[in-house]
């Protein structure tokens, strides 16, 4: 495989290990180094892994840093929003739902390059390496994917400080030592794991947490948004119209004040271990809630219970790295369509690690005040009608009974 691949796009960010893959390919597939840099909203200056490239060699025409926080909202997180994904019942799948999108450009920029492979530097435990090639492949079933991880003798921290300094790459002060935690962001969130959230019976120390206060230390005063909804997804918070990654940083300005969306959470990988990780999702959790409390009075039972029950496998499978399978966009299209009439605006209560839905209202509400009052609703509803209904629904029940089935 070495000998065949001349050219290669490397998911580069400028860090110590993505440094030494850049580094390792160039030494051990005596191949060119083309690296992308995606501005997904970490939150990094992203200029550095442009000049740390160019001090490793890359020409300017071989190196990509590009803003995808409109196309990773707009495309990605709102269809998703739109299912109410949460994997294993609580996860919002905010690293997951950045790999597609990461492997798309990938495949992009290799055609425009003309590279014969896409690096990446997942490692060999985790679900980012299935993400990412699973997409590639979906996107280009001819590409080679070269994953280090999987194949080096660099299996330690050590290891890795060690080739960087023999190779002139500059290690940072803070990569010396054992770091307490590994962390990944993006726009929707972070995520943290490893080292000191290993043992799960231990509390996640507050130092790891990033992007939210302490709900303990959260302002002892509630404050109260509104956001609207057209079709599905966010368009405006308080009145004014914003972009979709705009309305997600201000919900995440939102959810750090208050000390909202933390996650401590032991799920199952892919791969098949189970692993500890703590997630903040600050704007992406109370815009969950808001698009829950829209659906409540926009969709239909059976339209808002089947899309329960299609949730979890549509969440798996974002979590798993099926993006592009057909299966996920045929669940999005069913998705999709309930999300018609869900239009109009929610009010919610922040408070103290709380995202509480207040307040919904539709123009095209299926709710019915005349209906559901205990006062007189003018004839709107026979209550006599429902002994038929109760007595045809327990006819089984009793049948069962009678036969000592019960």
């Amino acid at each position: 495989m070495k000998d065949s691949i001349k050219k290669v796009v490397l998911a580069y960010s400028g860090g110590l290990d993505t440094s030494v893959i850049l580094k390792w390919l160039q030494t051990e597939y005596g191949c060119e180094v083309v690296t992308f840099t995606a501005d997904l909203g970490q939150g990094e200056e992203l200029e550095p892994a442009r000049a740390k490239a160019k001090m490793m060699g890359i020409p300017d025409d071989h190196i990509f840093i590009d803003d995808l926080r409109e196309e990773f909202v707009r495309d990605f997180v709102f269809p998703m929003m739109r299912a109410n994904a949460r994997y294993e019942g609580d996860y919002l799948l905010g690293t997951s739902i950045a790999r597609p999108l990461i492997s798309k450009r990938l495949i992009e920029i290799a055609q425009m390059t003309g590279a014969d492979a896409v690096a990446h530097g997942a490692t060999g435990k985790g679900n980012d390496q299935v993400r990412f090639e699973l997409s590639a492949y979906a996107l280009n079933p001819d590409i080679k994917v070269i994953a280090p991880w999987r194949e080096w003798d660099l299996t330690s921290r050590t290891a890795l400080i060690d080739f960087a300094e023999k190779h002139q790459i500059a290690v940072p002060k803070d990569k010396r030592g054992e770091s307490p935690f590994s962390t990944d962001a993006n726009l929707l969130h972070t995520s943290s794991e490893g080292k000191v959230l290993e043992d799960p019976w231990q509390e996640t120390p507050d130092y790891v947490y990033s992007r939210t206060v302490n709900p303990e230390d959260a302002p002892d005063a509630p404050e109260y948004i509104e956001i609207d909804f057209e079709r599905g997804d966010g368009v405006a918070i308080n009145g004014e119209a914003m972009s979709p990654a705009t309305l997600l940083a201000a919900l995440n300005d939102y959810g750090r004040k208050h000390g909202i969306g933390r996650l401590d959470l032991v799920e199952n990988r892919f791969v098949g271990m189970k692993s500890r990780g703590m997630y903040e999702t600050p704007g992406g959790e109370i815009y969950a809630q808001a698009h829950r409390g829209m659906e409540q009075i926009t969709l239909d039972r059976g339209a808002a219970h089947l899309k329960d029950e299609l949730m979890p496998k549509y969440a798996e499978l974002i979590y798993n790295g099926f993006w592009f399978a057909p299966e996920r966009e045929m669940l999005q299209a069913a998705i999709d369509h309930s999300q018609q009439m869900v239009t109009g605006t929610v009010r919610l209560k922040l408070y103290k690690g709380r995202a509480d839905v207040v307040g919904r209202k539709s123009p095209h509400s299926l709710y019915s005040e005349k209906i559901v009052t205990f006062e007189d609703d003018a004839g709107a509803y026979d209550q006599k009608d429902a002994a038929g209904f109760i007595k045809l629904n327990a006819l089984r029940l009793r049948l069962l009974n009678r036969q000592g089935r019960g």
